[in-house]
C-alpha cells in the first residue's frame, strides 16, 4: 500500500462521511487499505488532522477504525 502523496507526512486520514479515521502507520490488512484509501481519495470526502493526532482525531468526533 503507497500513500497518498498528500498525506506522505501524516499519519492519521479521516472520512468525513462516516466520521472514523484510519491511522496510515498501524495498517495491518494492506490490500483491504488500498482500497479504502482508492475510494477514499475519489470521493474528495476526506481529511487530515493538525496536531497529527488520534487525541485531535477523536476531538473532532472522528472514531478509530483499524484495517
Amino acid at each position: 500500500m503507497s500513500r497518498p502523496t498528500a498525506f506522505a507526512h501524516h499519519r492519521f486520514l479521516g472520512d468525513k462521511r462516516t466520521q472514523q479515521v484510519y491511522d496510515l502507520d498501524e495498517v495491518t490488512d494492506e490490500d483491504a487499505m488500498a482500497v479504502v484509501l482508492d475510494e477514499l481519495m475519489s470521493s474528495d470526502a476526506f481529511l487530515c488532522f493538525g496536531p497529527d493526532t488520534l487525541a485531535e482525531a477523536r476531538n473532532r468526533g472522528y472514531r478509530l477504525r483499524r484495517v
